[in-house]
């Protein structure tokens, strides 16, 4: 195996892109290293404990492998999530090898923060370069339900201190992820933007999403983004950003330099444009987040040529990528995995 790939990815001439039937092509990998995790958010995991057999678990060897054949597709992004990644006890040794196999790929971490504040400076030293932390709430007390912490915990308290350690290490730029629900958080929508003014963050606010663990996901309890839209234009004012490549609409509150992001996955789908695949930490590759269909890597990471073994797989994958994920649509069922299970 190589520890070094020449140059950009997309710029290298050797380099066979990664093209779908509907002319889409594939720059973003979501590579998901743990399915555990310490929170247990209704959107997310169910209420029992479903995490694969840690046997089953790709190797930091094998999560490697797949990022390098990656990188030979033209993968020009790779982001690390779970299940909560800080949780994996070789993740600083997995982004510190990632980083090494381009100078230009751009690396990044999802987590929920809680033990960021511990790992923000190794994470910054390894190579990461931005990190999205989960925050679905600024209150103790509807943080805890939301997350379904133990009462008394002050687990908020912890993730907060995580986003500002990534900020004292240098990673820029830091995005908060809310998943607004109704009747849950949606009364937090311009609180959540006036704290990414006052720090500095940049919040994504994301529509309520039907892969959640306990399979109670119900249309009512959408937000859509042109709701949140209208409630922070009302508070701030937003100015609209040119696209970059973002899955939702930039903005800048006010006149800025504070920037949001609404991801309307479901009422307003950016399918036409999805430029991303998934492997799950166990080991499959999925080219929609909705799809039923996934793709065993383990034969390919077992064959004596694994790095063409694995391009030919995600040839094949993102071949049959569908054109859109059809939620509200007749015949749309769920993923059988949750959201925790395929990786954010």
């Amino acid at each position: 195996m190589r520890d070094h790939v020449s140059g950009e990815a997309s710029k290298d001439p050797r380099v066979k892109a990664l093209v779908d039937r509907c002319g889409r092509r594939i720059t973003r990998l979501r590579i998901a290293v743990s399915d555990r995790c310490n929170f247990r958010c209704f959107y997310c995991r169910p209420s029992g404990n479903d995490v694969a057999p840690r046997c089953r678990l790709l190797s930091a060897d094998e999560i490697l492998a797949v990022a390098e054949a990656g990188v030979a597709c033209g993968i020009a992004s790779i982001r690390l999530t779970g299940g909560e990644p800080l949780l994996r006890e070789d993740l600083l040794q997995i982004v510190s090898r990632i980083c090494r196999l381009s100078p230009g790929l751009d690396v990044s971490l999802t987590t929920n923060g809680y033990g960021l504040a511990e790992l923000a400076d190794r994470l910054a030293t390894a190579g990461l370069k931005r990190v999205n932390v989960s925050l679905d709430s600024l209150r103790r007390d509807r943080f805890g339900a939301i997350t379904r912490q133990r009462a008394g915990s002050d687990s908020l308290h912890a993730v907060l201190a995580g986003l500002e350690a990534a900020r004292r290490a240098g990673l820029r730029p830091i995005k908060v992820n809310m998943v607004v629900v109704r009747g849950v958080n949606d009364d937090e929508i311009c609180e959540m933007a006036r704290f990414g003014e006052e720090h500095g963050y940049q919040i994504r606010f994301i529509e309520f999403m039907p892969l959640d663990g306990n399979r109670e996901w119900r249309p009512e309890a959408l937000v859509p983004v042109d709701e949140i839209r209208a409630r922070l234009e009302g508070s701030f004012g937003l100015t609209p950003l040119p696209d970059g490549g973002s899955p939702g609409d930039e903005f800048l509150l006010g006149a800025g330099p504070t920037r949001v992001s609404l991801i309307g996955t479901i009422s307003q789908p950016f399918c036409d444009r999805c430029n991303r695949m998934r492997v799950t930490a166990d080991g499959f590759l999925r080219a929609c987040l909705f799809s039923s269909v996934e793709h065993d890597l383990r034969p390919a990471l077992a064959a004596a040529d694994r790095e063409k073994a694995i391009a030919a797989a995600f040839a094949a994958a993102v071949a049959h990528k569908p054109a859109g994920h059809r939620i509200g649509q007749t015949g749309f069922v769920p993923p059988p995995r949750a959201m925790f299970s395929i990786g954010g």
